[in-house]
């Protein structure tokens, strides 16, 4: 099994002036490979090379402690950077269902903002806040470093099937916005790809 780098649909300038294009170079060729570098390290000695790369964050407890941290961290960094980029696109409408369940799970769409931004705010250090299917209904949960819901809840602390997430590492985001997390938070509401966050959901129900 041999990771590599997705190409973006999209270029790097494509999102400005929401994020810039060399965060976005840097995020994907740099902090990104180094995740599949370190992944593949390690990933060079399984012998089941047919596994699902998700599968394993799934079953990280059946791996000895210096493996599993190695795959929690960079295999969990190369799924969550796969989702992220696919999350992104400029000026796509919340509509449709994902807009309905939205307010059905949160009341109204202003009420789910204020509920994921303040957890993005609350956040210590670098992790993700993640809009996961949780127990049939939408919840809005965090995981620190690369951890993912899919993880469970013994190795990341939450659980749940991620349909949204955004990337709270300051590489993300602090050539452009330094340290204010909250305007990085605030942009990112325009350039998400909501067409492909309902794909998720509908993929799920």
């Amino acid at each position: 099994m041999t990771l590599t780098l997705p190409n973006l649909e999209y270029n790097y300038s494509d999102l400005e002036p929401y994020i810039d294009r060399k965060t976005m170079e840097i995020h994907h060729t740099k902090h990104h490979q180094t995740y599949i570098d370190n992944a593949n390290t390690i990933l060079k000695d399984f012998h089941d090379s047919n596994i699902q790369i998700e599968k394993i964050i799934q079953e990280l407890e059946q791996f000895p402690l210096i493996t599993r941290t190695i795959l929690r961290n960079n295999v969990g960094g190369y799924i969550n950077h796969n989702f992220f980029w696919k999350s992104l696109k400029k000026h796509v409408p919340l509509k449709g269902e994902i807009k309905q369940i939205i307010e059905d799970n949160f009341g109204n769409i202003g009420s789910f903002k204020d509920r994921f931004q303040q957890s993005a705010l609350s956040l210590f250090g670098s992790g993700w806040v993640w809009l996961v299917k949780q127990n049939n209904q939408l919840n809005i949960v965090h995981t620190i470093n690369q951890d993912n819901p899919l993880m469970g809840e013994n190795i990341s602390g939450t659980s749940g099937i991620p349909i949204l997430g955004i990337d709270l590492w300051e590489h993300a985001y602090y050539l452009q916005y330094q340290n204010r997390r909250r305007d990085y938070i605030d942009a990112f509401w325009n350039i998400i790809n909501w067409d492909e966050v309902n794909s998720r959901l509908q993929s799920i129900i």
